[in-house]
């Protein structure tokens, strides 16, 4: 944002809110930005191969290792669940990369 506002000629003490400045340059919101590409490196990793490492290092999880206390930190895969309900997406369409690629675009503003 501090680039964008350099960007406009505007500074912190002008108040002006970061949507409108997002709005005037033309950017799409940094969560939207965020969670396409989360969303486009878990197409890619379910295009790989079951036998491959990415897909073993990233989908396993260690069920016997002692976690500390607290809230239970947000996993890889509760996160990308998450995405994919928020934009009713399907996992089955990464296997289809041109139709994944059109369902996780974010548009420009």
């Amino acid at each position: 944002m501090r680039m964008l506002r350099w960007f406009c000629g505007h500074t912190r003490r002008d108040r002006v809110r970061n949507e409108v400045i997002r709005d005037r340059v033309g950017v799409a919101p940094i969560e939207e930005k965020l969670t396409q590409h989360r969303l486009r490196w878990f197409g890619h990793v379910q295009r790989r191969p079951p036998e491959a490492p990415v897909r073993n290092g990233v989908l396993e999880r260690v069920d016997n290792v002692k976690r500390g206390r607290g809230r239970p930190k947000l996993t890889w895969d509760e996160l990308i669940k998450r995405d994919l309900k928020d934009w009713n997406i399907s996992k089955e369409i990464a296997l289809d990369r041109s139709a994944w690629r059109l369902a996780i675009n974010v548009p420009k503003p």
